[in-house]
């Protein structure tokens, strides 16, 4: 899972307001839940709808410029969305804001947007660009004071005409680190923000990340056929002496066929300069971080013969500093599975990849909300991370994402469910502002009718991912066009938040589906949680409050993620009972990744385990397997789950086309409605 998420209890609603910090319902059209008041029952603040839009194209605007924008984006639209940021352009860069309906003007000088409303600013927060962490305290700065987040070298610029804007707060120097900056600001600010939600943003990382190879690197190493099972572990031996001429050098590991969703394996990594060792470690422990320069989307596998490994396209890179004068460079990995080494002497990262960007900033400082970024793998930091958790009440919504990738999606979202924190990754999502002060306005669903129980092998397709607010604005629209849509029955993961976050998203996909497609529940209902983290006592009462958006949209079939220590594990009985009698659940999938198979929880819960697929040919392997140990006496059950990032529907149909007479492809509602028949089961309510 690449980038992933957001929730409350009924019982603690009262506490949903905003606190000092924010604006009063006089000044802004943010409207949070209030005391006995069920009309303000909401998970996310509302905006007033959008009437016109001066729509700024930033998409290749430096990263200064892009987090101008964003804070200049949330103190505009805090009062009523007019700015629209063009800052992507995977499903087309006017492609959602045609979608709006709304009357737009688009700018291609940014400036005469800034122009238009420099009034509503009343000044400038530089930030310090040697510590890019003091980007985040200049953003929550910003929406406390209506203020815009500036660097040095802009806010000069925006101090003198004809912007003359005053500097109201300066950062650079003020903090020593990262944790410095965030202590201090949740010091000196936390109790001016609203407590409604938690913002974690990456402060300098931009999203677009050019595919292939940087140009100076060349492949020393590779594994070109699909290897699993590490039958090609081994000690490689990588001469990099053409390489010198630099004072480092970069090993850059991918994943060799990224259409599978296998990738390399390391697992230690010695490196020689004219036979003496200047570098050796093993991955995932503190001799590695000296020289991990990017884990990009990499995990460590813990414990004794640990390794660090990129599945589904990712990869990771290793620095060395070289001794003057070296002759003869090489190195030695013990490495395995699907591995493509790299090797360059320049840094891999473009500067433009290490700029900041403008994504959700709008939200948090629309909303006054304090933004850090936090790694929760890092005892100082995690000791923060979790006394900023305790300070919330349970179901409040982390919106954004996490600081080490993978490691820290797993190991945050576990302390953030122990807390009663769900996630909704939004750290990529666009004008959130603008979306929030959108409407409902649903058709009513087309479904075909359900098919006979037989003697056959129920096969249902689950896209994953869908827990993931960008990946909805983004990726799956890109999917959702593919011409192959509709052909053949698929289960469509989402966000039930949509219904607030971004109306206009889930009417697309709500009105435009075929009875072929369903939307279900992402991960693990209304927002990115771990059940089994989660406090019993707070539990049923947040499924609760949020079956209702689970009912609007539909939803009412979740995926649902379950780990402890980064391992999946099984709904307990209460968890499982929590979901069938608080989310009426006809049944549930459940993620165990390498296997399948129908268990009933407790007395009528069917609860599916997804076999995690990445390829058409995984699939049909899969099925192929199924049937040939199915003795064909009473029905089989399988439930795919399609890695959103690698497949599309048109390889669903190409999966389905070659199935035999023996299966059957079936959506969602109806794959639950047959095994409870199958099963004797009661129907579902």
């Amino acid at each position: 899972m690449a980038r992933r998420f957001t929730i409350l209890c009924l019982a603690f609603l009262c506490a949903f307001s905003l606190t000092a910090g924010a604006a009063s319902a006089s000044q802004t059209s943010v409207q949070t839940a209030k005391p006995g008041d069920s009309k303000a029952n909401r998970e996310l603040p509302r905006f007033k709808k959008p009437q016109h839009l001066d729509a700024a194209d930033i998409y290749d605007a430096p990263g200064d410029i892009k987090l101008l924008f964003g804070t200049l984006q949330g103190i505009v639209n805090r009062k009523q969305p007019r700015i629209y940021l063009i800052e992507s352009q995977e499903e087309g860069k006017l492609t959602w804001l045609n979608d709006l309906d709304v009357p737009y003007t688009l700018h291609q000088d940014y400036w005469d947007v800034f122009s238009t409303y420099r009034s509503e600013v009343k000044g400038i927060i530089v930030y310090d660009p040697k510590l890019p962490d003091s980007i985040n305290v200049a953003t929550t700065l910003a929406g406390l004071k209506d203020a815009v987040v500036a660097s040095p070298e802009l806010a000069s610029q925006l101090s003198k005409a004809p912007y003359n804007l005053k500097i109201l707060d300066d950062l650079q120097g003020k903090f020593s680190s990262r944790l410095d900056a965030y202590t201090w600001q949740y010091e000196h600010l936390w109790k001016k923000t609203t407590h409604q939600m938690l913002v974690g943003l990456d402060p300098d990382t931009a999203i677009r990340i050019p595919s292939g190879l940087p140009e100076s690197f060349v492949t020393i190493a590779e594994e070109e056929q699909p290897i699993r099972d590490a039958g090609n572990r081994d000690t490689y031996s990588l001469d990099l002496t053409s390489l010198l001429g630099k004072s480092e050098v970069y090993l850059r590991f991918d994943d060799a066929l990224t259409q599978d969703g296998w990738g390399p394996a390391v697992h230690e990594v010695t490196l020689k300069a004219d036979g003496k060792i200047i570098a050796n470690f093993v991955a995932g422990t503190p001799e590695e971080e000296v020289f991990l320069y990017d884990r990009q989307n990499s995990k460590v596998a813990e414990g004794q013969g640990g390794h660090r490994f990129a599945d589904n396209g990712n990869y990771f890179v290793y620095e060395f500093s070289l001794p003057a004068g070296t002759q003869k460079l090489t190195a030695e990995v013990d490495m395995w599975n699907q591995f493509k080494v790299s090797a360059g002497n320049i840094r891999p990262l473009s500067a433009e990849q290490q700029e900041p960007y403008a994504y959700l900033r709008d939200y948090a400082v629309a909303n006054k909300a304090m933004v850090f970024w936090l790694d929760s793998n890092v005892p100082e930091q995690k000791a923060l991370f979790e006394k900023i958790m305790s300070d919330v009440e349970p179901g409040t919504p982390y919106l954004g994402w996490f600081s080490n990738d993978v490691e820290g999606e797993f190991s945050s979202v576990e302390i953030a469910s122990r807390y009663g924190v769900y996630v909704l990754a939004a750290d990529w999502f666009s004008n959130l502002t603008v979306f929030s002060g959108t409407e409902p306005k649903f058709k009513p669903a087309q479904k075909s009718p359900r098919p006979e129980l037989e003697n056959k092998i129920y096969v249902t397709y689950t896209f994953t991912e869908g827990d993931n607010f960008q990946y909805n604005q983004h990726r799956m629209r890109v999917m959702w066009e593919d011409p192959a849509r509709g052909k053949v029955p698929i289960n469509w993961t989402s966000s039930p938040l949509l219904y607030e976050g971004a109306p206009a998203i889930l009417n697309h996909y709500v009105n435009t589906a075929t009875p072929n497609d369903l939307l279900i529940a992402g991960p693990s209902g209304a927002g990115y949680l771990y059940p089994g983290a989660w406090p019993d006592s707070s539990f049923r009462p947040f499924l609760q409050q949020t079956e209702k958006y689970l009912k609007k949209t539909g939803m009412n079939i979740s995926y649902v993620l379950n780990r402890e220590d980064s391992e999946n594990i099984p709904l307990t009985p209460f968890k499982a009972s929590a979901y069938e009698k608080d989310y009426h659940s006809p049944g549930l999938f459940i993620s165990y990744e390498d296997n399948y198979g129908v268990e009933i929880v407790g007395e009528s819960l069917p609860v599916s385990t997804i076999r995690g697929i990445s390829t058409a040919q995984d699939g049909l392997q899969v099925l192929n397997e199924a049937k040939a140990n199915w003795d064909g006496k009473s029905p089989l059950f399988i439930s795919l789950g399609l890695l959103a990032w690698s497949m599309m529907p048109s390889d669903a149909l190409a999966l389905t086309e070659e199935l035999g007479a023996e299966f059957k492809v079936v959506r969602a509602d109806d794959y639950f409605s047959l095994i409870r028949e199958s099963y004797d089961l009661p129907a579902s309510k």
